[in-house]
């Protein structure tokens, strides 16, 4: 599996659709899964965006955003890294192709199930470059694997999960660049 942190956002953006399509995994972005995708992941983005930007006034929130280490290039972060590089790369290899595969083989709750361990596990790279707390990344991203595999379900589109992650992560990095300056 292709991390997150090799390589042009681009590309592995296009390596995470393409296996998906490859194995003829479905994305759900032809109407009505589409509609639906963007209903449940608009209200799901929504919502995360609120809480998200509720947490940033939180003082000691605040203060662990300021101290973050952040990325240079704060533009190509935000309009490349995140949607493409992040957000679209896990949301087809972990809800459109690992859940799909492994629900075919498991039933829908353990591929929802295993995706989400998959998916916090990923993330023990990252909370050991920024010194978080490994089990609490891993739990954590694997509680937001699940529900966003339940978006993936529920309205039949990776578009669901996709918009409420790119909600985390986009809200999120604009409240840390917000937090230094």
């Amino acid at each position: 599996m292709i991390h997150k942190h090799s390589g042009v956002p681009a590309v592995r953006a296009m390596i995470g659709t393409g296996v998906a399509v490859a194995v003829r995994t479905p994305l759900g972005l032809r109407p009505p899964q589409l509609w639906s995708g963007l209903r449940f992941g608009g209200a799901a983005a929504a919502a995360v965006a609120a809480g998200v930007a509720a947490a940033a006034v939180v003082p000691q929130v605040r203060a662990a955003m300021h101290d973050r280490e952040l990325p240079v290039g704060a533009l190509r972060w935000l309009a490349l890294d995140i949607p493409l590089g992040t957000v679209w790369t896990e949301e087809t290899i972990f809800r459109g192709l690992l859940q799909t595969l492994a629900a075919r083989a498991i039933g829908p709750t353990g591929g929802r199930l295993l995706q989400a361990v998959a998916f916090g596990l990923w993330h023990i790279p990252d909370a050991r470059k920024t010194g978080e707390p490994i089990v609490g990344t891993v739990v954590v991203t694997a509680a937001a694997g699940w529900v966003f595999g339940w978006l993936a379900e529920r309205s039949g589109s990776v578009l669901a999960p996709a918009l409420a992650h790119l909600a985390i992560n986009e809200v999120g990095a604009v409240a840390a660049l917000v937090a230094q300056r």
